[in-house]
């Protein structure tokens, strides 16, 4: 069972990209995240034409949540049950279902644009909401996988320049806090597992060379509760697509889970 994650950074523009990404390395599971497009005009044919089941939340221009399955989606949830009703101004940012007895969360967490604004502090209540929706409809008994573009380098593992990132949005003590909060509910870096070394990015700026120098930070995460986690046998970040001509600024990450 292979769950892969990825910020497309706009899945129509980025629509042949992911096609060659499923058919080259065919994962079981696709969650993509800053799909910028409302429901209606979201690209389902051509991903269904590739085999995959797919279920979507989004909005025109910004966030957006999807996922795609090779077999049944199932218990299809939008949102934190403490969304405004009505739903016209709510961040289309969390999307959760069941997939071959994998309980799959997909997230795009806030980027809170800098330390000490509105924004940062709208980051740090959504990550406390994101804990009590945990805490209120899952079970770490479970095989839950959380996965997305988190937006949090949660170490200076993650960081290529640690000292000059320090305090800094992305790297920031209360954002690092946040996170670990939510994995608090019971929750395991699952690439930490099999790789404890620093130096692994997921996301590059676009400008200064950053992505040929590979300056970048791991901002996208699978997180897997204690069950999930001890099925997990690799975890692969497929940074050979930061290189492409015209992806994402952000790389896959799958994990792999045996079989029970």
């Amino acid at each position: 069972m292979k769950i892969t994650t990825w910020n497309v950074n706009g899945i129509r523009a980025r629509l042949t990209h992911v096609i060659d990404f499923l058919r080259e390395h065919q994962p079981d599971v696709l969650c993509l995240q800053e799909t910028k497009v409302t429901d209606d005009l979201f690209p389902r044919e051509p991903l269904e034409d590739e085999g995959y089941e797919v279920t979507f939340w989004g909005e025109k221009g910004y966030n957006g949540v999807a996922i795609l399955a090779a077999n049944a989606i199932e218990d299809v949830r939008r949102g934190f049950p403490d969304d405004p009703q009505g739903g016209k101004d709510v961040e289309r940012r969390a999307l959760a279902a069941t997939i071959d007895g994998f309980r799959i969360l997909d997230l795009y967490v806030v980027n809170g644009q800098e330390v000490g604004s509105d924004k940062y502090a709208h980051k740090l209540d959504w990550m406390r909401r994101l804990r009590s929706y945990l805490d209120a409809a899952f079970s770490a008994q479970d095989d839950v996988v959380v996965v997305g573009d988190f937006n949090v380098a949660l170490d200076d593992r993650d960081v290529h320049d640690p000292a000059w990132w320090r305090g800094k949005i992305l790297c920031s003590q209360p954002e690092r806090d946040a996170m670990r909060n939510v994995m608090a509910f019971g929750l395991e870096d699952s690439l930490r597992r099999f790789r404890p070394e620093a130096g692994i990015y997921t996301w590059w700026h676009y400008s200064g060379g950053a992505v040929q120098k590979d300056a970048g930070l791991r901002i996208d995460y699978v997180l897997s509760s204690p069950s999930a986690a001890a099925r997990c046998t690799d975890v692969i970040v497929h940074d050979d697509e930061r290189l492409k001509n015209g992806p994402s600024d952000h790389v896959p990450v799958t994990a792999v889970y045996r079989e029970r």
